[in-house]
């Protein structure tokens, strides 16, 4: 060991060791410092997390459940009537409707609205009348007025009706809200097969098509087109508010009248909103609907022509023309 060389080489051997665990443990701190900031990074993002789990679940109740447990809050209810006594409350057993049929009625049209309500199928849709002129006993007669909801309020619109009795939280077990007027021939309607059609287009908001040649048709866009399942757009190149390929806006395209709308669920919790509390007869409204298409208007909202119906175009509201609906079932 008194080699100089063998003392240089150990030196050396020393040194190279030295440095090495200096290495270490110089990038070992460093290392466990990153970790923990990593790791502190974590906890307060978890912290953050949690708290606003937390908040949600307090602040996103509905107001006023707050101090319920959160297993016993109803967030929505339904239109179905409940039997005072019955065994099929406890089996379960009560019809479950998947649609809704809304119309704002007057005695005097009472033998249209009858032809409605008989096309749409009991089991899968509930009937609602808005009775405008205050008289609901007479209407007692007919097979399904018994199963139907009837709620009174004289010289009221079917906009006023809805806003107070249609709230989305509601009706939001149902599929599509049929919101019609009561002036609506339906010898060419069939509910399921219409429904059927705006399904597979992915239609939000549409109406059916309008019989052109017995209708009072006040849009052209409305109008039935022959050999057509449905249609989105119109094309009108002669006169004012001229229609292309190019427009982008209502009524040349994305556009429905108000008489006989139907809503999918989404599309009425939208539309719901939009509806002002002092909204009488939805004239520019029918504008406006584009901003409820669940995304593109020019895509979610068009006029089925398979399936079409009649507009009277009979006043209402105490104007009611009674013989002209006699003359028009008659023909």
């Amino acid at each position: 060991m008194s080699d100089p060389k063998s003392r240089s080489c150990l030196c050396s051997l020393f040194i190279v060791a030295s440095l090495i665990c200096g290495a270490y443990f110089i990038s070992s701190a460093f290392i466990s410092k990153e970790y923990k900031d990593r790791f502190s990074r974590w906890e307060v993002i978890n912290m953050l997390q949690n708290s606003k789990s937390k908040m949600c679940k307090v602040q996103c109740r509905p107001p006023g459940s707050e101090a319920l447990p959160q297993a016993i809050v109803v967030k929505t209810s339904n239109l179905e009537m409940r039997p005072l006594w019955s065994d099929s409350v406890k089996n379960g057993n009560l019809e479950q409707y998947s649609n809704l049929l809304a119309i704002a009625v007057g005695i005097k049209q009472k033998k249209i609205v009858d032809r409605i309500v008989k096309k749409f199928p009991a089991r899968d849709f509930v009937v609602m009348l808005f009775h405008y002129d205050g008289i609901v006993d007479e209407w007692r007669d007919l097979e399904w007025s018994d199963r139907a909801i009837h709620v009174s309020a004289v010289n009221q619109t079917k906009w006023w009706f809805a806003k107070r009795f249609l709230h989305p939280d509601i009706v939001a077990e149902y599929n599509y809200i049929f919101l019609w007027d009561e002036d609506l021939g339906v010898d060419n309607f069939d509910p399921r097969q219409y429904l059927s059609i705006v399904e597979d287009e992915g239609l939000e908001i549409s109406q059916p098509a309008l019989d052109p040649v017995k209708s009072e048709v006040h849009h052209q866009i409305t109008a039935r087109r022959r050999n057509s399942r449905m249609h989105r757009r119109i094309y009108k190149f002669k006169g004012s508010g001229r229609c292309d390929g190019r427009s982008t806006a209502p009524p040349c395209i994305g556009w429905v009248e108000m008489m006989a709308p139907v809503f999918s669920r989404a599309a009425w919790r939208c539309a719901w909103y939009m509806i002002q509390n002092d909204l009488i007869h939805a004239w520019g409204l029918d504008m406006q609907l584009g901003y409820c298409a669940q995304g593109d208007r020019m895509k979610n909202v068009g006029v089925v022509d398979a399936q079409y119906i009649v507009h009277l175009g009979l006043p209402t509201l105490g104007a009611m023309a009674e013989n002209e609906a006699i003359k028009f079932y008659s023909s």
